[in-house]
């Protein structure tokens, strides 16, 4: 029942770090050049920015249904585990 986490490596990090920065800001300098009225830029802008936070969002909301249902599946382990040594001392 050895279940250690895994930290990942700052090249992973710093990689994911720039990947999104890089995408960002390509992103916006695409949608800086487009020939489109500034309101019309200003709503892509605003649709792009509501993205990236929901993205963020729903990514943490599965972490943490995953990281629970890990707590839980502890949980009965241990219970199981408990309940496994008592019947073998009554044995």
């Amino acid at each position: 029942m050895n279940q250690t986490a895994q930290p990942h490596t700052s090249a992973w990090v710093t990689f994911t770090y720039v990947s999104f920065a890089a995408s960002l800001l390509m992103v916006i300098c695409g949608i800086y050049f487009l020939p489109l009225d500034l309101w019309v830029k200003g709503y892509l802008l605003m649709g792009i920015v509501m993205l990236v936070q929901s993205c963020i969002t729903m990514t943490k909301t599965v972490r943490d249904v995953h990281e629970s249902s890990r707590l839980v599946n502890r949980i009965e382990d241990a219970r199981a585990e408990r309940i496994l040594m008592e019947a073998s001392k009554a044995a």
